[in-house]
């Protein structure tokens, strides 16, 4: 697509006026999906933390955004199983942080539809997490207090994942995971 690495999901009527509110970011682009943006920022911490700033300067621009979804990992796929086995690598990283701690995943799917379905796919990455963080201190799914939320975004044949602990959901409420 574009090289992006921020997924943005716009309020119905607030399309224009949120690109234009993203461009001080960096390039905005259009999608196929209806309200969705795509925006590439050079440094994803930087992003969220004047994205927050500004979110907290102007309350109003809260009315443009449903959520604004940053990646740290993207990867193309062409099947279900080529998806399955990028995002179960992606998610190797994140293993020694996800042991023994409770999580969940939450998917957003754009496209692929009749192929890849979120529910099945948040299943998959959920149990192969638990199998992967091993017996001696497996991660747990916990959707009520969970320490961590894995985020996956996919658009069309892209995916992108990425990491939320618990207080950079709190300290990001944009994010809106659950």
């Amino acid at each position: 697509m574009n090289g992006w690495n921020v997924v943005v999901s716009t309020i119905a009527g607030h399309y224009q006026k949120a690109g234009r509110l993203l461009w001080p970011y960096g390039p905005v682009h259009r999608t196929d999906y209806f309200n969705v943006l795509t925006l590439r920022v050079d440094d994803v911490t930087q992003f969220l933390e004047q994205f927050r700033e500004d979110f907290v300067k102007k309350p109003s621009i809260a009315d443009c955004f449903g959520r604004v979804m940053p990646v740290t990992v993207r990867f193309a796929f062409q099947s279900p199983q080529e998806f399955e086995t990028s995002a179960c690598e992606a998610a190797v990283p994140w293993l020694t942080q996800l042991a023994g701690r409770r999580f969940h995943v939450r998917m957003h799917r754009r496209g692929f539809k009749g192929r890849l379905s979120s529910q099945h796919e948040e299943q998959f990455l959920d149990h192969e997490i638990i199998e992967r963080t091993g017996p001696e201190a497996p991660a747990t799914v916990d959707f009520d207090d969970p320490d961590f939320i894995i985020a996956v975004e996919t658009l069309g044949r892209e995916a992108g994942l990425s990491l939320w602990d618990r207080a950079a959901r709190a300290r990001y409420p944009f994010l809106k995971l659950d």
